[in-house]
Parts: C-alpha cells; sequence; structure tokens
C-alpha cells in the first residue's frame, strides 16, 4: 500500500485552538515520522503562523479567497497564508461553502501562491466538477457524516469509488481524499483500498482524549 496523505482539519474546536493546536501538531509530526506517513494540519487561520514557525508539519489554511490584494476587507488572501508558512489550502469544505466560479477563482489564487489546494466535495457531481477545476486533490465529505464517527468508506462506498472513477475520468493528475467520519486504522485502509490517497478527517483526532494515541491508531494497520 502506498504510503497516504493524512490531513488533520482542526476547525474552530477548543481543542485545536493556540497553543493546543501547537500540541496537536506536534503529535503529527512525531506519529508521521515514526510511521513513516505525511501528516498535514489545518488549523484556523490565526494559527497558521503559530504552528508553522514552531512545529515542522505541513499546514494548510481551512480556506482562502480568489481575490487580490486590495478592497477587500475579511477575505483572506492565498499570498498572506503563504507567507505565514502555508503549503496549501483547503477550499469549499462543507461549512465554508463557495460556488462554482469563486472555488475557482480560489483554486487559481492558491496555486498562482504555489500551494497545493484541497477542494472539499459532497457526491459524484461535484467531484467531477471540482477535478475540472485542476486543484492538486479532491476531499469526498457527505456532510450528513462528518462528525458522526461512521466512516463515509463504509456507509457510501460507492460515492468515494464513483469519485474517483469520475475524476480519473476528467483529469487523471487529481488525487481523491477521503473524508467523514474517519477516525480509526481500519477506516483509512478502507479508504485506500476504495482508491483514495489519504484522508480528511478532523474530530476523530483533534477531540480525542489522547490526540497521538488516536494518530497511531490511525496509522496502525499501514
Amino acid at each position: 500500500m502506498d504510503s497516504p496523505l493524512i490531513v488533520v482539519n482542526f476547525k474552530t474546536y477548543s481543542q485545536g485552538t493556540g497553543e493546543a493546536a501547537v500540541k496537536i501538531a506536534a503529535a503529527c509530526r512525531d506519529v508521521a515520522a515514526d510511521a513513516g506517513v505525511t501528516i498535514g494540519v489545518a488549523p484556523q487561520l490565526c494559527d497558521i503562523y503559530r504552528v508553522s514557525s514552531q512545529v515542522d508539519v505541513p499546514v494548510y489554511a481551512q480556506h482562502v479567497d480568489g481575490v487580490s490584494p486590495g478592497s477587500n476587507t475579511g477575505h483572506v488572501m492565498a499570498s498572506c497564508v503563504q507567507q505565514a508558512g502555508a503549503v496549501g489550502s483547503l477550499i469549499n469544505h462543507s461549512e465554508c461553502r463557495l460556488n462554482l466560479a469563486d472555488i475557482e477563482a480560489s483554486v487559481r489564487a492558491a496555486q498562482a501562491e504555489g500551494l497545493t489546494t484541497i477542494v472539499c466535495t459532497n457526491n459524484i457531481p461535484t467531484t467531477a466538477a471540482a477535478a475540472a477545476l485542476a486543484p492538486e486533490y479532491v476531499a469526498v465529505e457527505p456532510p450528513e457524516l462528518i462528525g458522526t464517527g461512521v466512516p463515509v468508506s463504509q456507509a457510501d462506498p460507492d460515492v468515494v469509488r464513483g469519485s474517483v472513477e469520475a475524476v480519473k475520468r476528467i483529469n487523471p493528475d487529481v488525487q481523491v481524499l477521503c473524508g467523514a467520519g474517519i477516525s480509526r486504522g481500519e477506516d483509512l485502509t478502507a479508504a485506500m483500498d476504495l482508491g483514495s490517497v489519504g484522508v480528511l478527517l478532523a474530530s476523530g483526532i483533534v477531540k480525542a482524549e489522547d490526540p497521538r494515541s488516536a494518530l497511531e491508531d490511525l496509522v496502525s494497520q499501514l
């Protein structure tokens, strides 16, 4: 089995905010080194520099906008998250949805700054549309399963399998991540068996009593 990409989204959980974000990022770094996998983190925007400057771990923004310097109060510029230490960004998470034109603008803005883009999708047609925009990754996450502990690879494996097939037809350079309900080692291996190259997860790690132990379990079957 190829080494997967694992991205841990800290969302706005208190357990992953401020110095707590640094501690979880350090656990991700250590487990990744021990297991020989890549684990990235997506902290809150205000914590990107805090985490990237203290922990040698791939850091992703939770969102970027397709805006240029100017009168764009409240928006997030790709150049700013890149200068803060991010290597990529989530785009169109189900909790921060965009229309298709805005997704494309965000992808282009991020890629112009050398950032890796992960476009979140919720079904096969949306995944196909996202793949046509040529991000580096799409992450398939049916929103009804997010935070439930029920992995999409178990509840709706066809959406992962179908998304992988659709992406291959449209743009084989785009890779597929699996999200929603991922928390255990068997979830990760099942997602990869369905054709994904890794997972995007959140509460199963960030809200765990012992995030490091949860991460160790996640990679235990690789």
